[in-house]
C-alpha cells in the first residue's frame, strides 16, 4: 500500500508539531538545570505516567512483541519478563518513593546521598556515569535500528532516491531513514528538555490509543467465526518443560526462529527470568528515562502513583494492538512480505502487516504514532543520558559555576554527541533482537548486585559498589565473545557471582560509610532491609522516629501487583481472540487484584508525603 496524501499529511503534521513544541518550550527549559532535566518538578504524576508509558510504547519493542505473539501465542506474555516488565510493580509499591525522597537530579548524584563524598563514593559515581552512558547508547542504537527497518517498507528507496542528489547502498537505507527521524527527535528534546518530551509524549499517546483500538477491532472483524491455524498450545499461556509449539506442518520456518531465540527449554528460561527479574527489580530503576520521570515528580507519593499508572495506561492498549497485528499476520501470512536479502525476517511482521491491512487515513495515524513512539523513547533516553554528561561530568568536574546559558549550550552539545555515537553503533549492530538481548541480559545483569545491596545493606560502601559494577560490566562486555553462541540470560549467574564477589570484597576490605551520611540517608529514604545498627543509632537520637516495618506488606503488594499487571497483558489478547471463558476468568483476576491493591497499596500510601519529601 502506498501512502495517500491524507496519510502523508498526518505524519507531516505530527513532525511539525514536535518542532513547535521544542520551540515553544525552549525558553522555559533554559531557566535552570532543574527546569531542563526535571521539568522544574512541576508536572503532575498522571502526565509523567502517560509520558513514561508512551516512552515504553516504542517502535522497536512493538516490532519485537508482535513477532513474539505471532511465534509463541499467549506464551509470549511471559517473555517481556526479560526486561523485566514487572519492575514497574516494585517501583509502584515502594522503590519510587524511596528514590524520590532523595531530591536529586540523576542516579549518579544520588550516590552522594548514600555513600558520601570520599574516595569510594567518587569511584562509584564514576562507574554509574559510565554505565548510564553505555545503557543510553545501547537504547539509542536499538531505537535507531528499529525505526529504519520500519520506515523502509512504507517509503521504498526507489521512490525517495529520485528526489535526492546522492545514492545509498541498499544495506544502509534503514540507517538513512533512522538518521532523518533522529534529527526530529533531537530537535525537540534538546531544545525543550523534559517539559518538551512530556508534551510530545501526550500527543503521541493519543495517536497510538486511537490506532490501537482501530487495529484490534479490524483483527476481531477479520477473525469472525473462523479459528486460527496455529500449533497446539499457542492459545494458552501455560507451558511445560518446553514451549511445546511445533509449526512444522504450518510454517516450518517458525521452528527455526524458535531455535534461534533460545526460548525452547521454556521452564528453565522462565525460572531464569524470575531469578534475574526479581533481582533487577529490587535494584531499582536503571539510570535511564524511567528514573528521570520518577525524579521529575512533585513528591514521593506522586512518584508511586506515576509508576503505578504506567502499567494501567500502557498494557491494555499496547497489547490490544499487538494482538490485532498478531492475529492478522497469522490469518494472512501468505500475503506478508518478510523477505530481506533472500531470507525471512520475522521482525518485518509488524510493518508488513500495517502495509497490508491498515486502511488509508488510519495508516497515517498509526505511522505517525509509531514514529512518535520511536521519537518518544529516543528523546527520553537522550534526556536522561544528557543529564549524566552535563550534571555528573561537566558541572561536577569541569565548570561547577557555569551559568544557565552555558549549561544550555553544553546540553545541546552533549545531546548531539550521544546521537552521533549511537548512530555509528547502529550501523554495526545486527538486528533489533541482538541489541535488545545485550541490553536486558548483559547490561541490566551487570547492574544487579551492586544496586540491590545499596538499598538493603547498611555496611555496603562506595568501593564495594564500584567493584561490584566493574565485576558486572566486564562480563557484560566480554561474555558474548567468551561464550559465543550461548544465550545471554544463561550466563547471568556467573556474571552475578563475579559482581557479588566484587561487592563483598570491596566493602569488607575498606571502611564503612560514615555514620552521619548513613543516618541522614536512612531517616530520609526509610528503606527496610538490613539497617539494624543505623536504625538503632537514629532512634537513640530521635525516639519519635518510626522505622519502615512494611516489608511483608510490600512483598504481598508486589506479588498481587505482578498478577494484576500480567492480567492487563493477557486480557486484551483474549478480547481480540474472543476467547469466552478464558476472557471472563482473566477479567475476574484483573478486577479482584485491582480491589486488593486499592485496599493494601493505594489506601496506605503515606499522606504526609503529598507536600514533598
Amino acid at each position: 500500500m502506498q501512502l495517500s496524501m491524507l496519510d502523508f499529511s498526518i505524519i507531516v503534521a505530527y513532525l511539525l508539531a514536535t518542532v513547535v513544541i521544542g520551540l515553544v518550550l525552549k525558553k522555559r527549559a533554559e531557566r535552570s538545570k532543574k527546569d531542563y532535566m526535571l521539568g522544574g518538578n512541576k508536572l503532575p504524576w498522571y502526565m509523567l505516567g502517560l509520558s513514561n508509558a508512551s516512552g515504553m510504547f516504542d517502535i522497536s519493542g512493538t516490532m519485537w512483541l508482535v513477532t513474539l505473539l505471532f511465534v509463541y501465542g499467549l506464551k509470549s506474555a511471559w517473555i517481556p519478563w526479560l526486561w523485566p516488565v514487572f519492575n514497574q510493580i516494585f517501583l509502584m509499591v515502594f522503590l519510587s518513593m524511596w528514590l524520590r525522597r532523595s531530591n536529586v537530579s540523576t542516579g549518579a548524584e544520588w550516590i552522594g546521598t548514600r555513600f558520601g563524598h570520599g574516595t569510594g563514593a567518587q569511584l562509584s559515581h564514576t562507574v554509574i556515569v559510565v554505565f548510564a552512558i553505555l545503557l543510553g547508547l545501547g537504547y539509542l542504537a536499538y531505537g535507531f535500528i528499529g525505526v529504519g527497518k520500519f520506515v523502509e517498507i512504507f517509503l521504498p528507496w526507489e521512490v525517495v532516491s529520485a528526489y535526492l542528489p546522492f545514492s545509498v547502498s541498499p544495506q544502509y537505507v534503514p540507517h538513512f531513514y533512522g538518521v532523518v527521524l533522529t534529527c526530529f527527535a533531537v530537535f525537540y528534546s534538546v531544545l525543550g528538555g523534559m517539559m518538551s518530551i512530556v508534551w510530545a509524549d501526550v500527543i503521541q499517546f493519543v495517536l497510538m490509543a486511537i490506532a490501537a483500538i482501530v487495529i484490534g477491532v479490524i483483527a476481531m472483524n477479520a477473525l469472525g467465526d473462523q479459528s486460527l491455524l496455529v500449533p497446539d498450545g499457542w492459545l494458552t499461556p501455560f507451558f511445560g518443560t518446553s514451549s511445546s509449539l511445533d509449526w512444522g506442518r504450518i510454517i516450518p520456518e517458525v521452528n527455526d526462529k524458535i531455535v534461534s531465540d533460545n526460548f525452547g527449554i521454556f521452564h528453565i528460561f522462565f525460572m531464569m527470568m524470575i531469578f534475574k527479574g526479581v533481582l533487577v527489580s529490587m535494584a531499582g530503576p536503571a539510570p535511564n528515562y524511567d528514573m528521570q520521570k520518577i525524579l521529575s515528580t512533585k513528591s514521593p507519593r506522586e512518584a508511586a502513583l506515576m509508576s503505578g499508572s504506567v502499567s494501567l495506561i500502557l498494557m491494555p492498549l499496547r497489547y490490544f494492538m499487538i494482538a490485532g497485528f498478531g492475529v492478522l499476520a497469522v490469518l494472512n501470512f501468505d500475503k506478508l512480505d518478510l523477505m530481506v536479502n533472500g531470507q525471512i525476517d520475522f521482525e518485518q511482521i509488524l510493518p508488513s502487516a500495517i502495509n497490508e491491512f491498515v486502511p488509508s487515513g488510519v495508516l497515517g495515524l498509526l505511522l505517525a504514532g509509531l514514529l512518535a513512539a520511536f521519537m518518544s523513547t529516543f528523546a527520553g533516553t537522550l534526556n536522561a543520558t544528557q543529564a549524566y554528561l552535563v550534571n555528573d561530568i561537566y558541572l561536577k568536574h569541569i565548570n561547577p559555576e557555569a551559568n544557565a546559558k552555558t549549561i544550555t549550550r553544553i546540553n545541546w552539545s552533549a545531546g548531539l554527541l550521544m546521537v552521533s555515537v549511537s548512530i555509528v553503533l547502529g550501523f554495526f549492530a545486527g538486528n533489533v533482537n541482538n541489541i535488545l538481548q545485550w541490553i536486558v541480559s548483559g547490561l541490566y545483569g551487570s547492574y544487579v548486585a551492586a544496586n540491590v545491596l545499596k538499598w538493603y545493606w547498611w555496611r555496603f560502601n562506595g568501593t564495594g559498589f564500584f567493584w561490584g559494577m566493574v565485576g558486572g560490566l566486564v562480563p557484560a562486555l566480554t561474555f558474548r565473545y567468551i561464550f559465543e553462541g550461548v544465550f545471554d540470560l544463561y550466563t547471568f549467574p556467573l556474571m552475578l557471582l563475579l559482581a557479588v564477589i566484587g561487592c563483598i570484597a570491596g566493602t569488607l576490605l575498606t571502611k564503612p560509610v560514615d555514620d552521619e551520611t548513613l543516618k541522614a540517608f536512612y531517616k530520609n529514604v526509610k528503606p527496610w532491609g538490613f539497617w539494624g545498627p543505623i536504625r538503632d543509632k537514629v532512634m537513640a537520637e530521635d525516639p519519635s522516629f518510626a522505622p519502615n516495618d512494611n516489608f511483608k506488606r510490600d512483598a504481598f503488594n508486589v506479588f498481587i501487583g505482578v498478577i494484576w499487571q500480567t492480567s492487563l497483558v493477557i486480557l486484551p489478547i483474549f478480547i481480540v481472540l474472543k476467547s469466552g471463558l478464558p476472557l471472563v476468568v482473566t477479567a475476574g483476576i484483573a478486577i479482584v487484584s485491582t480491589i486488593v491493591l486499592k485496599k493494601t497499596w493505594f489506601d496506605r500510601l503515606p499522606q504526609d508525603v503529598v507536600k514533598g519529601a
